[in-house]
């Protein structure tokens, strides 16, 4: 049994070294001011990604948003401590210390033994921290490694209280002084007895007490089941999540175990609310940046919470910030529509992918295209073309052979395709990466006489067109729509981002035959820039929906773009209840209807599943998707969706992504929903 607890202990204490190794490579990219972390990660420096070093220093942001707030309310007392749960190779005493905020604080630490051994042994032997420690003590105390003036560091298992509490009290911590309890994803590793039994201790035992918990929450959508089975691969289960698996329950804990004030936020509220709007401009322009579903999904999945006992005046330094809510959540309705895997023959494992494109260019055909995704065993951007058969009830899948003219297929991501005709697709923008430039058109050519029920039997032949209209091309997660303007068909290209501008809000009208941008006057109130949006061909305009705008806040708006006599007129079409914001869905029109799938919003307590708008009264309503017959996490963004009208079916293609450090999740397979049900019964 020792052993096995040994090796617990273990994969436990490999998740500080990641972090410190996350947070060391934020800050040498700018994300914060730390030049402690580069020295106590020692050699194992290693370069994250942009989205993991968004997400270390949202929690370092917010870890030091509350010890500061902590440290400024009590200022005035003659004595303060800090004592940070599961501290690993954290730099925060140094930080305190170099900016001269512990004139009357002590710091204590406390991790496992060997954690504590080598942190005091690099500490020892590294000048620049030795010099700010002084003299380190600590001989002859068989628990604290270091015992400085203030700072003490001590190695002892949290989950042993008595030891705990012994050690603590040789290190000479005061239960009568105001006293700042952290822990920053260590608690959950601990089985929920021992660790409601020290959030208790610490509240019964200190007079004038304060807690801060950063850890993960929601376990059971669909990035929450990613989550979970990272940190159990691992060998590392996150506790907490069985009994406390939200911020109301987290917050209820505290109050049962004794704490008279708790607050809650989750990141994204943090983020948007507690830091200011230069700071969160200065972060988001640090790195080239296109993982925003991932992100804020990741943001939604922790939390920070304090809670206190015992502190006059009061401490709620979350509360201060939460005056504006992110708007009303989404309204629950009783009916859910269940989703059913596809009966696809042949190969289905080409559509695992995202950030694709999905087209009907013949009745029951479905072309897609691009997005990075899983192909032979392998993930990359997607080199194969790959349709869908729809025949007798069955979908047949296959490798569409390209034929290129003048170009190479270069594996695009967010890019649009149009189809013109039953021979002919326009596909627009793209990019391969966040930091290249956006790609141009490409004419996609099809032959009227292919076997329409052989998926090998369609070839498709790609046509260079990089010079043609370049301003309305050079742009990603934009949306092409055809619109009628006195009787010529063009596509309304709109919003999107490029490699210079996060946001755009610009539109282009290009004719569909002659491949030219046309000037045509639009009037009305000009809707704020955005990307990630949807957009509809409906009356001869457009619905635009949602998107992701200039401050990478998702957007709760319905515009029409409507014809008028002499050229188009926006305008707004009002929802009630209103819109709950997203982004990154797709969306569909039928019958004076408009259906939104998926996407992502900031109300972490649930998913978006479908939303019908009604366009007539405005009536808005949202319906959950049922996935008990999944076996497998159906993630409903950067996806595809294709709606086949007669027989009211919507089939989703492809979706997930790059789950912050968690891995990559692609859905398994198509899935279709009925929806024959909520079209009838509005």
């Amino acid at each position: 049994a020792g052993a096995s607890v040994d090796s617990l202990s273990r994969q436990v204490q490999g998740t500080g070294d990641s972090s410190v190794l996350s947070k060391s490579s934020a800050a040498a990219r700018g994300y914060m001011q730390d030049r402690f972390l580069g020295l106590l990660a020692g050699r194992r420096r290693r370069r994250r990604a942009p989205l993991v070093h968004r997400g270390y220093y949202v929690r370092t942001r917010a870890v030091d948003y509350c010890v500061q707030d902590f440290l400024l309310k009590i200022q005035s007392c003659a004595k303060t401590q800090i004592l940070s749960l599961g501290a690993g190779f954290d730099s925060l005493y140094f930080r305190l210390k170099d900016m001269g905020l512990l004139s009357h604080s002590v710091v204590f630490e406390v991790d496992f033994p060997n954690v504590a051994c080598q942190k005091a042994a690099l500490i020892k032997g590294i000048k620049e921290l030795s010099s700010l420690v002084g003299d380190p003590g600590g001989e002859g105390l068989e628990a604290i490694a270091i015992s400085g003036k203030d700072y003490k560091l001590l190695g002892v298992d949290l989950s042993e209280l008595s030891k705990l509490e012994k050690a603590l009290q040789e290190a000479g911590l005061d239960n009568e002084i105001p006293t700042l309890f952290l822990a920053e994803v260590v608690l959950t590793y601990m089985e929920n007895s021992r660790s409601d039994a020290l959030i208790q201790w610490a509240a019964e035992r200190f007079s004038q007490a304060c807690f801060v918990l950063y850890e993960q929450m929601h376990p059971e959508d669909p990035f929450g089941r990613v989550m979970q089975q990272h940190f159990s691969q691992l060998n590392s289960t996150l506790h907490s999540l069985t009994e406390y698996p939200d911020c109301e329950m987290q917050r209820k804990r505290f109050l049962q175990k004794g704490w008279s004030e708790c607050s809650v936020m989750d990141m994204n509220e943090f983020f948007t609310f507690c830091v200011p709007e230069d700071e969160q401009r200065r972060v988001q322009a640090l790195e080239p940046f296109d993982e925003y579903e991932e992100w804020h999904l990741k943001c939604s999945h922790y939390f920070v919470l304090t809670a206190a006992k015992g502190m006059k005046p009061s401490w709620t330094p979350l509360l201060l910030n939460m005056a504006v809510p992110c708007g009303d959540g989404p309204v629950s309705v009783a009916e859910s529509i269940t989703v059913s895997p596809c009966r696809i023959h042949s190969e289905g494992a080409g559509l695992r992918r995202y950030g694709h494109h999905s087209a009907l260019i013949k009745p029951n055909v479905i072309l897609t295209t691009g997005g990075f995704g899983e192909e032979d065993g392998q993930h990359h951007r997607m080199r194969n073309f790959h349709v869908l058969i729809k025949h007798k009830g069955c979908w047949k899948s296959g490798c569409m052979k390209k034929e290129n003219r003048g170009k190479t297929w270069d594996g695009r991501l967010y890019h649009t395709v149009s189809c013109l005709s039953n021979s002919l697709a326009l596909m627009i923008g793209g990019r391969t990466s966040p930091s290249s430039s956006a790609l141009g058109m490409l004419w996609l050519k099809f032959p009227e006489s292919s076997n329409a029920l052989d998926p090998h039997g369609f070839t498709v032949e790609l046509v260079d067109l990089q010079t043609v209209a370049e301003p309305a091309a050079l742009r990603w997660r934009h949306s092409a729509t055809e619109v009628v303007f006195r009787g010529e068909k063009y596509l309304f290209i709109y919003g999107g981002r490029s490699a210079t501008q996060p946001v755009l809000g610009d539109w282009h009208f290009l004719h569909a035959e002659e491949l030219s941008c046309t000037v045509i006057p639009v009037e009305g109130s000009v809707p704020e820039d955005r990307h990630s949006h949807s957009a509809c061909a409906w009356r001869g305009g457009v619905l635009i929906a949602g998107g992701l705008g200039a401050a990478e806040q998702p957007l709760g708006s319905v515009f029409f773009l409507r014809e008028i006599e002499h050229g188009f007129q926006w305008q707004t079409v009002e929802t009630h209840p209103p819109l709950v914001p997203r982004y990154s869905h797709t969306a569909h029109v039928h019958e004076a209807k408009l259906l939104l799938v998926g996407g992502v919003w900031f109300h972490s307590s649930s998913v978006p599943g479908i939303t019908v708008v009604d366009l007539v009264t405005g009536l808005c309503t949202d319906y959950v998707i049922n996935v008990e017959h999944l076996e497998w996490p159906l993630m409903l963004h950067n996806h595809s969706s294709v709606f086949l009208p007669d027989e009211k079916e919507l089939l989703l293609i492809g979706g997930g992504g790059n789950c912050f450090s968690f891995g990559t999740h692609l859905n398994a397979e198509p899935v279709s929903l009925n929806l024959r049900n909520i079209l009838t019964s509005h």
